[in-house]
């Protein structure tokens, strides 16, 4: 499969037509179907259903959509990877949750691209999961993950910002008169948490004989959204605090305080690029 075909294959994908998708392509409507076609014959699968006036991807054509993707991703970073001048200079590309060290992490790429000014970053915010997953695949250089988390494939650097999880409420609730919620408070709750098993397994651990007493009404992997479901009274969620403001939500910490740490974290026994390493022996002596 040439990189050049996958290209003309997204495009197709994405307009859902073949004489749009040519025009934008700068080939010929009989051009791009050919080369579809072939790709199909390549692969022996039906990669669109067609009509007149549309086509549609197969379940087929939707996996080779997500691969492809990340074939192409990949070619652009490695591409990035080889650029070379006195400075140093090229893409580092970086997945983050939701988490307040982000802005430590902040402060070391302000830092860093003083003296490197050619320097760009791709962030891509998502829970630890996904991160992990585009880190596997070569999609992500560097991580910012809170913990808990399973290290033992990566190499990384502690961050000195601990995170602090309690329950974000509407203002006119009345957990947010307190100075901190317990177990207790949460019974009889619909409560809104994160999707990640190992956050779920604090959270237990953190509520003891209580956990089984809980309402779970939705699970979440970033907070925006979640947040737009508790301003409409749609229950309480649980969640780090963030530097974020949200019209009439409040934070409240719990007791016993839960806090957690964070990791920048990079892929173990992987050769690097001469920027990814700059940048970690930065980041390194920065903290």
């Amino acid at each position: 499969m040439e990189l050049r075909v996958l290209n003309y294959f997204l495009m197709a994908a994405r307009e859902e037509n073949i004489t749009k998708a040519a025009q934008l392509l700068h080939v010929t409507q009989p051009t791009l179907s050919r080369q579809l076609m072939q790709l199909e014959e390549e692969l022996g699968v039906k990669l669109f259903r067609r009509s007149n006036h549309r086509i549609v991807l197969t379940d087929e054509g939707m996996l080779l959509k997500r691969r492809a993707q990340e074939m192409i991703d990949l070619a652009e970073k490695t591409k990035l990877d080889f650029m070379r001048s006195e400075q140093l200079s090229g893409e580092i590309a970086i997945g983050s949750g939701e988490l307040l060290s982000f802005s430590s992490l902040t402060e070391i790429m302000s830092a860093f691209g003083q003296n490197n000014p050619l320097v760009k970053y791709r962030i891509f915010s998502a829970n630890a999961d996904s991160i992990k997953d585009r880190l596997e695949k070569g999609l992500l250089d560097l991580g910012l993950l809170s913990e808990p988390v399973d290290i033992g494939k990566y190499e990384f650097i502690r961050m000195p910002v601990k995170e602090e999880w309690g329950v974000l409420v509407r203002c006119d609730d009345e957990l947010a008169g307190q100075e901190y919620v317990t177990p207790q408070d949460l019974i009889n709750r619909r409560l809104f948490v994160s999707e990640r098993a190992l956050v779920q397994n604090e959270f237990s651990a953190w509520l003891g004989k209580d956990a089984d007493s809980l309402d779970i009404a939705a699970t979440y992997n970033l907070l925006y959204n979640i947040a737009v479901m508790v301003q409409h009274k749609m229950g309480i969620a649980l969640c780090i605090r963030l530097e974020a403001k949200y019209d009439d939500l409040c934070f409240v910490p719990m007791k016993p305080q839960l806090n957690i740490g964070s990791v920048m974290v990079w892929k173990k026994n992987q050769i690097v690029s001469p920027l990814i390493n700059a940048f970690i022996d930065f980041a390194e002596e920065y903290l």
